[in-house]
C-alpha cells in the first residue's frame, strides 16, 4: 500500500510538472589568475595598488558552483539558486566544515499582476542597461544580488521598474557602515526603446546607518541620471550622466557630484569593430565628496585590472578614461584589445588631470558546443611620478584564464 502512495505521489508530481515548466541548471566557473608583480589592485586608493621590488608574482585559482532551479505556473515564477565561491586550498582535505562560502545566492518570486505587471520580491540582482549604476557583477565569482521587492510594468516599448531594500538583522536596523551596503534603497527605473533610440531613467536613495543605537547617524545619498543609446546603421552611441547629491556614510557632503561618459562604436563588418570611450568622474573638492558608482559592475569600465572602484578610490581625486576598444575574430576566437589612458579629474592638492597610469587589456573567448574557455592579459604603465620613486614597479601585468560549463539537469518545457 505504502509503494501505491508512493507511485500515486510521484504522478501527480509529473502531472503538476506538466502543467509549469521547472528547469534546474547548474554553473562550474573555475578562474585561474597570476599576478605578475605581486600587486593588489584593488587594495586601496592609488596608488596604493602600486606593485613594489618586494612583491612577488603568484598564481590564484578561484571557483563558482552554483545549482539553480526555476519554477514556472500561470500566475508565478519562483527562483532558487546555492552557490559557493571556493579557492584552491582554503579547505584542508580532511577538514569536517567549509570555508563559510555556500549560499543562497537567489531566492525571489515574480507574481503576475496582470497581462502587463508583476511583483518581484527577494533576494535578486538589479541589472539596468550597461550596469553602471546598478548590475549584477558577474565577473567577481560571487557576483552581487538585492534583498528587495520590485513592481514592474512593461508595453508597447516600455517598463517601469519601481523598487525598494530594508536591510535588517533579527529585531533591529542593520549597522550598515560600508558604502557597498546600505540600511535601506528606494529607486525608480523608466525605459523607452524607440526604432534606433533607447532612454533609460534611473534614480536611486540609499540610506547609510553606521550606529544600531538611534537614527542621529543616519545619512542619504541620492544618485539619479540617464543612460542612451542610439544606432544609425553601423555606428552606435552610448551616453551616461548622472549625478549625486546629499551625504555619504558620517554625514559626509556630496554636492553636484557627477558621472558622465560618451561612447562611440563602428562596426566595420561582421567580425571587425572599432570604439572610443571617453569617461569623466568627478573626484572630491572642498565642497564635496567624489562620486562613486555605487553597485554598478565597475570591473567593466575602467580597467580590467580593476585599479580604480573595485573596492578602492572611493573618495580620491576622480578618474578621466580615454580608451580605445578593438574587436575582431580570428578562427572563431574572439578577440578584444582595448587601451585606457587615466588621468585625474581632481583633488584638494591640486592635482587636476595629474597622469594615473596607462592599461592595455586583451581578452579571447571561444566557445564549444557544450562548454566556454575564456582569458586575457593585462599589463599596466605606472605614471612617471610613481614609477620614480625608489623602490617601485614601473608596471603590472595580470593574465588569466577561465573555463565556463553551464550543465541543463533538467527541462520539462521542452
Amino acid at each position: 500500500m505504502k509503494k501505491q502512495y508512493i507511485i500515486l505521489g510521484l504522478l501527480l508530481g509529473c502531472l503538476q510538472l506538466a502543467q509549469a515548466q521547472f528547469t534546474l541548471d547548474g554553473e562550474f566557473r573555475p578562474r585561474t589568475e597570476y599576478f605578475g608583480n605581486g600587486g593588489n589592485f584593488t587594495g586601496g586608493s592609488f596608488p596604493a595598488q602600486t606593485a613594489t621590488d618586494a612583491d612577488e608574482g603568484f598564481l590564484r585559482t578561484s571557483v563558482r558552483a552554483a545549482l539553480k532551479a526555476k519554477y514556472k505556473a500561470e500566475t508565478y515564477t519562483v527562483f532558487t539558486s546555492f552557490q559557493e565561491v571556493f579557492a584552491f586550498g582554503d579547505r584542508p582535505q580532511i577538514a569536517t566544515n567549509g570555508n563559510g562560502n555556500f549560499r543562497v545566492q537567489e531566492a525571489w518570486a515574480d507574481l503576475k499582476l496582470g497581462a502587463s505587471s508583476s511583483l518581484k520580491i527577494g533576494r535578486q540582482p538589479l541589472s539596468y542597461d550597461d550596469q553602471r549604476i546598478l548590475g549584477g557583477l558577474g565577473w567577481a565569482q560571487q557576483a552581487r544580488t538585492h534583498d528587495a521587492a520590485v513592481y514592474k510594468y512593461s508595453k508597447n516599448g516600455y517598463s517601469l521598474d519601481l523598487g525598494g531594500a530594508l536591510n535588517t538583522t533579527i529585531d533591529e536596523i542593520n549597522n550598515t557602515s560600508a558604502l557597498f551596503s546600505y540600511r535601506d534603497m528606494v529607486f525608480v527605473r523608466a525605459n523607452k526603446k524607440y526604432d534606433k533610440l533607447n532612454v533609460s531613467v534611473l534614480g536611486l536613495v540609499n540610506t547609510f546607518q553606521d550606529s544600531n543605537v538611534d537614527d542621529s547617524n543616519k545619512s542619504s545619498l541620492i544618485t539619479a541620471g540617464l543612460h542612451v543609446d542610439y544606432k544609425l546603421d553601423a555606428l552606435s552611441l552610448t551616453s551616461n550622466l548622472f549625478i549625486q547629491e546629499g551625504e555619504r556614510i558620517g554625514g559626509v557632503d556630496v554636492k553636484g557630484a557627477f558621472l558622465a561618459s560618451l561612447g562611440a562604436n563602428y562596426k566595420m563588418n561582421d567580425a571587425n569593430s572599432i570604439g572610443l570611450t571617453y569617461e569623466i568622474i568627478s573626484g572630491r573638492n572642498n565642497d564635496s565628496a567624489a562620486f562613486f558608482p555605487i553597485y554598478g559592475t565597475n570591473h567593466a569600465f575602467n580597467g580590467l585590472m580593476d585599479r580604480f572602484y573595485v573596492g578602492n578610490h572611493g573618495n580620491a581625486g576622480g578618474l578621466k578614461d580615454l580608451q580605445l576598444t578593438y574587436k575582431t575574430k580570428i578562427s572563431g576566437v574572439a578577440v578584444t584589445l582595448t587601451g585606457h589612458y587615466f588621468t585625474e579629474h581632481s583633488d584638494f592638492n591640486a592635482f587636476e588631470s595629474r597622469d594615473l597610469g596607462t592599461e592595455l587589456d586583451l581578452v579571447l573567448a571561444k566557445k564549444f558546443k557544450e562548454f566556454t574557455l575564456v582569458g586575457g592579459y593585462s599589463h599596466f604603465f605606472e605614471p612617471s611620478d610613481i614609477s620614480d620613486i625608489p623602490g617601485v614597479k614601473s608596471t603590472q601585468n595580470w593574465a588569466w584564464a577561465m573555463l565556463v560549463i553551464k550543465p541543463k539537469f533538467l527541462n520539462t518545457a521542452k
